[in-house]
């Protein structure tokens, strides 16, 4: 059975259940949409001038850098609670300490993708090519191992040529990409996954902050990929109102899982601009001191919080 076929029975299989399924009260996934990597992908607007196609209120969720054994649980009853299903891209360290919630993941209709081993600070981009490419396969070993079940005992794979993912995504640590880097993936018939909208939730805010500042960056789009991060407190404790409230304002969740080809995806408006290379820009004295060593490791916070 194909890889993207297993995925798909296990996301039909499990808590993803339509609106109707789960009572009209209930948020639900609407639909599903198959995301071919064939020959390289690189979406959402905040980085790439391509994303995945929505129609006016519909919206993806991605979390990324969990799984966390505090508040992951509490963001997958929240979507439980809701019938939502989204896709996790996960830090392959952290996969290795929890893989049994990695599992859970799955086997709740979750996607879980990829997200380095390491989360390297400041970005892949301080790391020699060998070194990145060395992380990131190592994380991806972690995530299939843990939460897709794959049996290396016969030996790991050394390259990612040599590794069958059951969700080929990628997520960028700070979508901090770079040229050679997206040419492995593409090579490696990978997908690279930017977002459309940030909660920025990197920063530390409460959740009535956060709810406000993401309600309105989406009010303001109408649609999108939306990021989190599953190891925010701030995020966890606000997610259930933030699922209330899309139901209330008419918005419709879209699963993402593998899918044959290439897309679908749809360009940019005129005039798009990466805001996530003029937001590394601004930080880069920062990542410069990060690399030479002259500041704690860890993530390195944007500050102040966005208001809007």
């Amino acid at each position: 059975m194909r890889l993207a076929a297993v995925v798909m029975l296990l996301a039909a299989g499990f808590s993803g259940a339509s609106a109707a399924e789960c009572g009209p009260d209930k948020l639900g996934t609407s639909r599903v949409v198959e995301v071919g990597t064939q020959g390289g992908l690189s979406v959402g607007w905040k980085t790439y001038p391509k994303t995945i196609p929505l129609a006016d209120h519909e919206v993806i969720l991605t979390f990324d850098d969990g799984p966390d054994a505090e508040t992951t649980p509490q963001i997958l009853r929240a979507l439980a609670d809701q019938c939502v299903r989204a896709t996790f891209f996960d830090i392959g360290a952290k996969v290795d300490a929890l893989p049994l919630l990695a599992r859970r993941e799955v086997e709740e209709g979750h996607t879980v993708a990829h997200h380095t081993y390491t989360h390297p600070q400041p970005t892949l981009r301080y790391m020699s090519d060998a070194a990145a490419r060395a992380d990131i396969l190592k994380g991806m070993i972690a995530v299939e191992k843990a939460a897709y079940g794959q049996d290396f005992s016969a030996g790991e794979p050394t390259d990612l040529e040599q590794l069958k993912l059951h969700a080929p995504f990628f997520r960028f640590p700070g979508f901090a990409d770079t040229a050679d880097l997206r040419a492995w993936f593409a090579a490696n018939n990978v997908g690279i996954f930017g977002v459309d909208l940030w909660a920025s939730d990197w920063v530390k805010m409460t959740p009535d902050e956060e709810l406000k500042l993401i309600l309105g960056r989406l009010e303001k789009a109408g649609r999108g990929m939306l990021l989190f991060h599953d190891n925010r407190q701030w995020t966890a404790d606000m997610m259930p109102a933030f699922l209330k409230e899309l139901k209330r304002r008419g918005y419709r969740v879209v699963h993402m899982v593998p899918g044959p080809g290439n897309g679908p995806t749809v360009d940019a408006p005129p005039g798009w601009v990466s805001e996530t290379e003029r937001t590394i820009g601004a930080l880069r004295p920062r990542f410069d001191k990060a690399a030479a060593g002259r500041t704690p490791s860890g993530p390195i916070p944007v500050k102040p919080a966005p208001s809007e």
